[in-house]
């Protein structure tokens, strides 16, 4: 039966906040201009008008509120209390100046290095120019705050494209007897999303950084446990096919190149044959060629040291090498979505 009352609520949960995050997303830009603008290359592809790129985001976030009508996934309840939210705005914008001035001298040195040596060099610095990079409690806490300014709010709707293809692959099935894991499950906004549309599916979310675990553990405080695995995707310390769903959200861009084969080929052996990987990223070059030059802009106002090799990366080759067959793919918004299955 189609849930047209969830569907009215997410849409107009929607609504509010793009709202909400396209007037942030103005504030931030408007002072970010006043404390100086780095100098920037013009880009030589095309990029899409303002107007395009909002009816864009529109049909996203209305795709989404449709999933919730048909019953695929429930209706998305991952804003934190008011109190909690407005305290993170102001810290966010008291974060403007110093993270505008080390963006300015392009310094992308973090301050929390003494306590990362486990950690790979290419982890140990502050992406996007945010303090702490993905180090401290702070930038954990403000980090989905701060995607979704930058998307004005279409971060959620992006991430939730990937239980499109969890509910096809999940029909029939059992889900007391599935296991999936998140690699670079960050603060757990996907994870929370597979836990209320799956109840009873065993979950895992693996992340290198400690801060953004706990905050994803409180993020799903009140849910059915999941297992919180602090490790590097690179070495996944799980059995050989030992799940039924891989996901990775938003984390092959931030990875060296040789990295990124490394880390497609660790979620394949984990995968069950048969299995089912869903990756979601960044828009490559190409992908939608009127927006080129957008994508060309991204790591020059923004520290994203391995961007550009990501935009021109040949992933589908990345996968086939990892015996991961294509399945389908998408984009929506600015991310794309690749469908694998494991070759049984």
């Amino acid at each position: 039966m189609a849930d047209t009352i969830g569907m009215a609520a997410q849409a107009a949960g929607q609504a509010v906040r793009f709202g909400l995050y396209l007037g942030l997303n103005r504030i931030v830009d408007w002072r970010t201009n006043a404390l100086g603008r780095a100098p920037t290359e013009k880009p030589r592809g095309p990029i899409p008008s303002q107007a395009e790129l909002l009816r864009d985001l529109i049909s996203v976030l209305m795709q989404d509120a449709a999933a919730v009508r048909d019953g695929l996934y429930p209706p998305m309840s991952d804003e934190p209390p008011l109190p909690v939210q407005l305290k993170r705005i102001g810290d966010m914008l008291a974060d403007l100046p110093s993270a505008t001035a080390r963006r300015n001298t392009r310094d992308a040195s973090t301050a929390t290095a003494e306590v990362s040596d486990h950690l790979p060099d290419y982890f140990v610095q502050d992406f996007h120019f945010q303090t702490g990079g993905y180090l401290t409690d702070d930038s954990a806490k403000l980090y989905d705050l701060q995607v979704e300014t930058l998307f004005y709010g279409a971060a959620g709707a992006m991430r939730r494209q990937a239980l499109r293809p969890i509910a096809k692959f999940m029909h029939g099935r059992d889900q007391r007897r599935m296991r999936l894991l998140d690699v670079a499950c960050g603060t757990g906004r996907f994870l929370r999303a597979v836990r209320l549309a799956y109840p009873a599916m065993k979950l895992s979310g693996l992340d290198l950084s400690r801060p953004y675990l706990d905050e994803a553990q409180r993020h799903l405080k009140g849910l059915r446990p999941v297992d919180w695995i602090a490790a590097n995707a690179e070495a996944i310390p799980l059995p050989d096919a030992s799940q039924d769903i891989v996901t990775t959200v938003f984390l092959f861009h931030e990875l060296p190149p040789e990295v990124r084969r490394h880390v497609a080929a660790e979620m394949a052996r984990v995968l069950k044959p048969g299995g089912l990987l869903v990756f979601i990223d960044s828009l490559q070059m190409g992908d939608r060629p009127g927006w080129d030059g957008l994508l060309e802009a991204f790591p020059a106002r923004f520290h994203e040291p391995y961007y550009h090799h990501y935009a021109i990366d040949d992933l589908d080759g990345v996968f086939r090498e990892a015996r991961l067959e294509a399945v389908e793919q998408s984009t929506a918004f600015l991310a794309k979505m690749m469908v694998r299955r494991k070759v049984a």
